[in-house]
């Protein structure tokens, strides 16, 4: 058993090197809201890519969360699956000034601006001052509809005799 091992170590050990591609962005996007908030019925039977959880067809694999889905397709086991090392390329200083050029220009176009980001925090301020402002009359129209719920009838006849007008209390 020993000798298989050993030859089994050397093997690998003696086999040139395998050259993976260094790492590179997603070019599709990871489908991780499809599946939230439905429920699956769980049998032991089914076919890996059937069962309940996330399917990495890759690796062969069934992940039973959308976290440890992201964590698995970031992974060094599943980059390696994919024939890429764990390594990046080291980005040029033309690369570096096109990136920044790129995201320059995204700053400058009428879709976004500094101005409207903060005009939309006041605006999105001004909307919950409102709601506060509501929740607070609704508040106050319950109370008041509370107390006149409170105050029993009083039959007029009654109270004339008695010489007042009710039995509430003066505060209001």
């Amino acid at each position: 058993m020993h000798y298989a091992l050993k030859l089994l170590i050397s093997t690998r050990a003696s086999g040139p090197p395998v050259q993976r591609k260094p790492l590179k962005h997603r070019d599709y996007e990871v489908d991780l809201e499809s599946r939230l908030g439905k429920t699956q019925v769980v049998t032991p039977i089914a076919p890996l890519s059937q069962q309940a959880g996330y399917y990495c067809s890759v690796c062969e694999c069934v992940v039973k969360d959308s976290a440890n889905y992201l964590d698995h397709i970031n992974g060094k086991k599943h980059q390696r699956a994919l024939g890429m090392s764990m390594r990046s390329e080291r980005a040029t200083l033309e690369q570096v000034q096109q990136r920044f050029e790129v995201l320059k220009k995204r700053k400058d176009t009428p879709g976004f601006t500094e101005q409207d980001f903060d005009e939309r925090i006041l605006k999105q301020q001004q909307e919950e001052e409102e709601r506060k402002r509501q929740r607070r009359e609704k508040k106050k129209e319950k109370k008041k509809e509370k107390a006149v719920e409170e105050e029993p009838e009083i039959d007029p006849d009654v109270a004339a005799m008695m010489g007042f007008g009710g039995f509430g209390s003066s505060k209001k």
